[in-house]
């Protein structure tokens, strides 16, 4: 293994049996239409809703589906899991082709999702599903230490969402604005802008997800009292 692969391997708790899986792990399609990681990508969402889906039922045995469901989509969607990518330092191991590099790909938020997803798809294949669950666990710990009954609640994305369309409204885009402060401290600037409203409404926050958040209650507030 290279210094760099080995640095990896050291954040992510895990050493591979099989190095070709990693590397796999992190090809993107735009390097090669055959060897890639979209394959593994697909087993490890299974495997990590699985994984995060059984944690979530054991830890609030009193909540029921719909909220467990939301509690565990507040952990592993995609924004979630940009910002463990992100944690990982996974941007600068990843195999990209020159448009996607060109293009920004490198820090692009489907791309790190993926980029996650893949690994765990990896992990599962390099050992077994008792390890992978504890690797991945290992990933999660502190977050699932912090989640309440609070996190199923629907959010303002979700809130905004159904009021839009329930207006037959098309749905917002979300945009960042700006992204300030060193990697550690970083501040996200998001824009939710929405058709049929001429000023976007702007969220501030050290997280994307949680500048979203902001911007889509802003929005809501606003449409709601229009």
């Amino acid at each position: 293994m290279s210094i760099s692969t080995e640095s990896l391997c050291n954040t992510l708790g895990y050493r591979f049996k099989d190095p070709s899986l990693l590397t796999l792990a992190l090809t993107h399609r735009s390097v090669s239409g055959q060897h890639n990681n979209e394959r593994l990508e697909f087993l490890g969402d299974s495997v990590l809703s699985h994984v995060i889906g059984q944690a979530v039922y054991a830890n609030f045995p009193e909540v029921r589906e719909g909220t467990l469901s939301r509690m565990r989509s507040s952990l592993v969607n995609g924004t979630a899991l940009a910002e463990l990518a992100r944690e990982f330092d996974l941007s600068k191991s990843l195999m990209l082709g020159p448009g996607e590099l060109k293009n920004g790909g490198r820090h692009r938020e489907s791309i790190l999702e993926d980029a996650i997803e893949a690994m765990i798809g990896a992990i599962y294949q390099d050992s077994n599903f008792e390890v992978c669950q504890q690797v991945v666990l290992s990933w999660f710990r502190s977050r699932l230490d912090k989640l309440s009954v609070d996190d199923g609640i629907k959010d303002n994305k979700s809130r905004l969402q159904e009021l839009l369309q329930s207006q037959k409204k098309p749905l917002p885009q979300y945009d960042i604005v700006a992204i300030d402060g060193s990697s550690h401290n970083q501040s996200f600037t998001v824009a939710c802008r929405i058709q049929s409203e001429f000023d976007a409404f702007i969220g501030k926050a050290p997280s994307r997800r949680q500048a979203e958040q902001i911007a889509a209650g802003k929005a809501f507030a606003h449409i709601s009292a229009s």
